[in-house]
């Protein structure tokens, strides 16, 4: 017996099938309640989409007139056995996770078993969330009452039946039903299914189904999905009238309230029975057998009515007809909620995909809000079936009114995007509900208007056409701040499909809504913003322009400088540029733009570039304007003096041999720019103050404005030195520039100089190799830049006292405006030991520099002697300040 393929288990089967009566009698009498249980999981479990194949003869019979079209089922276990439904666990079944363990919230593996596509093309091609459901449902077709009928026989409580029968054939009858009820998800179908099986079993003239909803106000009432369902009675004709009734009122109210079934022999005689509706229609009521329906909760979810038994005692419903009544309705109950479910799923899946479409609009447009808004005004009348929308765009400069409205009706659904948009009259649009929730920031839904007492105007004003206005929905926008209103959303006149006629919104409308105003609070936010940042860039290129024009030398000193520079401009032996010991404190202003224009004379660039001396007096003049006369230090005489040793060490350290003419016009730009408009304080002081260019660049704050400083007078007209090169050469030449620039930044130098050493320590410098090349010109931008430390004597000394005057500037403004101790450099009171820093910055930034370029070419060895001699007086210095003999530079 226990080899499922035994012969003898075989046989047995065989005559099990043969007796089926016995079969029935003993599973009735013997099954255990955890037999039932199983036998229904394994059941419903089995049924898919299309498993009619399954079904026995007879069923099969059955829908293949009344349910050729069933979607799959509902997973649905009976409420008269013993529940043991794998959501709900009792406590004792219920596992906890280990300690420690983290809770799985979603794995990606539950994603494996085929699901539609999260994003499709719609008919015009374009990428889209929203999927065409109707495509992939098949609609219910509606049955006849009384055609095709309902397998069984006549053993229920009909008329052609007895009202008994054995109970096996009724449980077996009961179990077909709720098999074959439990194969529709769509609620409607099912409903009208249900009164099929309901008219075998009791045989009633008419039928009434109600469902339990739910108003704004979170407020029950009793809407029906099928009503007065006779014999010969469609699907379609039946769902066609909606009924909406009050919560425990009258007779159905009454039984959804209590959950308590009323089984009425002569309805005249009840006081809840209401027999307007008989006078009203000419029917006849006598008795009622009206009972609740109930999910696996033992909540009301609806209430069956069933009016005149058509034959029987007095033509009143007998005790069996209630038994079999509320049985069979414990079965739908269950089905009932899945359906209720499923369709509710089926609203949320959409309702998801309507999102997704707003929050991909987000990213879709944000240059034009009059674009943005009519999309998601267009999204949202064709999900909510409303009449119009209205987007009142507050105004932040007054509390009172709204900067701009957009305004769309539902008739311009199909019209195209680009199309232009119909004029609408705003003085025909009612300002006070939006007033009202910018005010409030509370949501609005007004039912009926006209009978709001909050809006006394509307009555007041009865012709004004926005009285057209019956329910209205109202919900305030925010750009993420709770307490700050951007806009107001505004829906008027919800549709109802069916019959076109006007119906209020309700809380599920509401909660869309409010969804919808987080997206569009985010939209008009982003739309704004951009605008916002055009407007900035519109400034910007303004302020640019007029920084330009008034950073560009004036056209009369720039020709007194070509007058001079052509007949008597020093030749570069008499001003001494060629030496490293140069020293600029002899010369006058306007010497040293003539040694300037000798040095690109003397280095061809004029000649091989094609220079207009025009251009390059302006250039040179303008670069002079543009850094600042009361910065101690890093002023014109600093870019200077460090354009001078660039020129020193290409042509008296020869290594102009060694590089190209770009790179040499790059270097020299890029020596006399580096610190152009240097504001006497470092990039740590401009990141701690948080100055504004703190915000556009994250490092090298200051090298990065010197650069962008540098292109603005290249660009500005007469100021353009660049404009022989072809485009591949100038767009070399400003990436050299800006690399120049940036590797004066020490804290990159740090950075970059190891490799530098390593390379020409063994050996494996290639002037062939771009990557080396770039590294020499930055090593060479920072020797030129500290090379006053290489200076003689008491120049080094008298450049000393301006760097240390422009540091404990800065020290002061730390202290005065930052509130922070400076550090020694900076700090005024630790002058005294400024010499012995200065000796530890000869040792830790400039001798290795100065000697692998020593190394590189034994003609620019005068920097390293120069730096070697200065160390020794530094350190003399520093010497006699620890005795106490000076403080400091004195």
């Amino acid at each position: 017996m226990d080899d499922c393929c035994s012969p003898e288990r075989e046989r047995m089967e065989a005559w099990l099938d043969d007796h089926l009566e016995f079969t029935h009698s003993y599973f009735i009498r013997k099954a255990s309640r955890e037999m039932v249980n199983a036998w229904f999981a394994e059941r419903v479990h089995s049924i898919q989409p299309s498993a009619s194949k399954e079904n026995p003869p007879q069923q099969r019979a059955h829908q293949s007139s009344t349910d050729s079209t069933t979607p799959s089922a509902s997973t649905i276990l009976p409420p008269t056995v013993s529940l043991l439904d794998s959501r709900c666990p009792s406590p004792a079944t219920v596992s906890s996770p280990a300690p420690g363990t983290p809770t799985r919230k979603i794995s990606a593996s539950e994603f494996d078993r085929p699901l539609r596509p999260i994003v499709v093309k719609d008919s015009e091609g374009s990428l889209t969330f929203l999927s065409d459901t109707d495509r992939d449902t098949a609609p219910l077709r509606g049955s006849v009452m009384g055609e095709g009928g309902v397998s069984g026989g006549g053993n229920g409580g009909g008329c052609g039946g007895t009202g008994s029968g054995s109970g096996g054939d009724r449980c077996t009858r009961l179990l077909e039903l709720v098999k074959d009820v439990s194969s529709h998800l769509d609620v409607t179908a099912l409903c009208h299914k249900i009164f099929l099986h309901i008219n075998e079993l009791i045989a009633a003239d008419r039928y009434s189904l109600f469902l339990v909803g739910e108003d704004s106000c979170n407020r029950k009432f009793l809407v029906s999905r099928l009503f007065d369902v006779a014999e010969g009675s469609t699907l379609e004709e039946s769902s066609s009238s909606c009924i909406r009734l009050e919560w425990n009122k009258g007779i159905v109210g009454h039984v959804a309230a209590t959950g308590q079934p009323l089984n009425i022999r002569n309805a005249y005689e009840d006081p809840r029975f209401n027999a307007e509706v008989d006078l009203i229609t000419g029917y006849k009521t006598q008795s009622i057998l009206c009972l609740p329906i109930k999910n696996h909760r033992d909540e009301v979810v609806g209430v069956a009515q069933a009016i005149n038994k058509k034959c029987g005692e007095d033509g009143a419903f007998t005790d069996q007809d209630e038994k079999d009544f509320s049985a069979y309705l414990a079965f739908s109950g269950i089905v009932l909620h899945n359906a209720q479910l499923y369709e509710t799923s089926q609203l949320e899946n959409r309702r998801n995909q309507v999102l997704l479409d707003l929050a991909s609009l987000i990213f879709e447009e944000q240059q034009c809000l009059e674009v943005l808004l009519r999309k998601f005004a267009g999204t949202i009348l064709s999900f909510m079936q409303a009449q119009a929308c209205t987007v009142f765009i507050t105004d932040e400069d007054s509390m009172n009114s709204f900067s701009s409205v957009f305004h769309m009706e539902n008739e311009e659904l199909g019209e195209v995007l680009d199309a232009p948009k119909r004029d609408c009259d705003v003085s025909q649009i009612n300002y006070m509900y939006g007033q009202y929730v910018k005010n409030t920031m509370q949501p609005l839904n007004i039912a009926d208007v006209t009978k709001d007492q909050r809006f006394p105007w509307t009555s007041e004003n009865p012709d004004h056409t926005s009285n057209q206005i019956k329910s209205l929905l109202c919900t305030p926008i925010r750009n993420g701040k709770k307490d700050k209103v951007i806009g107001v959303c505004q829906l008027v006149n919800k549709m109802d499909e069916a019959s076109g006629s006007v119906r209020a919104f309700n809380r599920n409308d509401e909660q869309f809504l409010e969804a919808f105003a987080i997206f569009c609070g985010l939209g008009i936010q982003n739309t704004q913003m951009y605008e916002t940042v055009e407007r900035a860039m519109a400034k910007q290129e303004v302020t640019l322009e007029v920084l330009s024009y008034h950073a560009s030398a004036a056209e009369e000193e720039s020709r007194e400088l070509q007058v001079t520079a052509v007949t008597t401009v020093p030749s570069a032996q008499s001003l001494g540029i060629l030496d490293f010991s140069f020293s600029d404190f002899d010369l006058s202003d306007t010497e040293t733009t003539l040694a300037t224009i000798r040095m690109f004379v003397d280095l061809n660039l004029v000649q091989n570039f094609q220079m207009k001396y025009t251009s390059l007096c302006q250039w040179v003049l303008s670069v002079k304007k543009n850094y600042r006369k009361h910065v101690a230090y890093h002023n014109w005489r600093h870019a200077f003096n460090t354009a001078q040793s660039m020129f020193a060490l290409l042509k008296s350290g020869r290594l102009q041999n060694n590089l190209s003419d770009l790179e040499v016009l790059a270097l020299m730009i890029a020596t006399l720019s580096h610190d152009l408009d240097h504001r006497g304080v470092n990039n740590s002081y401009i990141q701690r103050s948080d100055h504004p260019l703190a915000q556009l660049y994250c490092h090298s704050t200051m090298e990065h404005h010197h650069f962008d400083h540098c292109l603005m007078i290249l660009n500005s007209p007469g100021n353009q030195i660049l404009s022989s090169l072809s485009l591949d050469e100038y767009k070399a030449t400003l990436k050299m520039i800006e690399r120049a620039i940036l590797a004066t930044d020490l804290a990159l130098y740090m950075k970059r100089r190891g490799e530098f050493f390593e390379l020409t320590k063994n050996s494996q410098f290639v002037w062939e190799d771009e990557q080396h090349r770039d590294l020499l010109r930055s090593m060479l931008m920072t020797a030129c830049d500290i090379s006053a430390i290489t200076k003689p004597w008491p120049v080094q000394k008298r450049i000393a006292e301006l760097v240390a005057t422009e540091f404990f500037e800065q020290g002061d403004k730390e202290r005065r405006e930052l509130n922070i101790e400076p550090s020694d450099l900076m700090n005024r009171e630790k002058r005294d030991k400024i010499p012995s820093m200065q000796v530890s910055f000869i040792d830790a930034i400039c001798t290795q520099l100065y000697e692998t370029l020593a190394g590189m070419s034994e003609y620019c060895s005068p920097l390293l002697e120069g730096c070697q001699t200065n160390r020794q007086h530094w350190k003399r210095l520093a010497e006699e300040c620890e005795k106490g003999l000076v403080n400091g530079l004195v």
